[in-house]
């Protein structure tokens, strides 16, 4: 082995990759009671957020391509959560839309943030400044 081989541990990917898999899978038990995975999860706290909005703007807020995205979309649909409509306007432009159904899983889920921030004890302040390095970080990666 040569000196100049990258080592695992002194890469920046990996312990991203493995805190962003050691945390969804923190969420995965309050998701299974909702009836929802992780990405249906980011999903509906984007419309939750924002209300209606075409299938782009969703993939843009979760640096998701349409080819990930519909997928996803039809599934949601399927359980009720959301409605796809295409514009009347531009019948190429999908939005979607929550249902009842779907307004009513928002209930369930305003827990889960309390339930994870117990589940990882950190205080706000760990919090505040782990999600400040995190944004800087992506700020950065944006700009490239």
């Amino acid at each position: 082995m040569s000196d100049n081989t990258p080592k695992l541990g002194d890469q920046i990917c990996f312990p991203l990759y493995v805190i962003a898999k050691e945390i969804t899978g923190l969420y995965r038990p309050f998701l299974v009671e909702l009836g929802i995975t992780y990405p249906q999860y980011l999903v509906l706290m984007v419309l939750w957020e924002n209300g209606k909005l075409t299938v782009n703007q969703i993939g843009e807020k979760l640096y998701l391509d349409s080819g990930t995205l519909t997928p996803l979309l039809k599934r949601l649909e399927a359980k009720s959560f959301i409605i796809r409509n295409r514009k009347k306007e531009d019948e190429r432009v999908v939005e979607i839309g929550l249902t009842d159904k779907g307004l009513l899983l928002q209930k369930e889920a305003c827990s889960i943030p309390t339930k994870m921030k117990t589940k990882l004890n950190l205080s706000d302040d760990d919090l505040l400044e782990l999600k400040t390095t995190i944004k800087k970080l992506l700020i950065k990666i944006e700009k490239k």
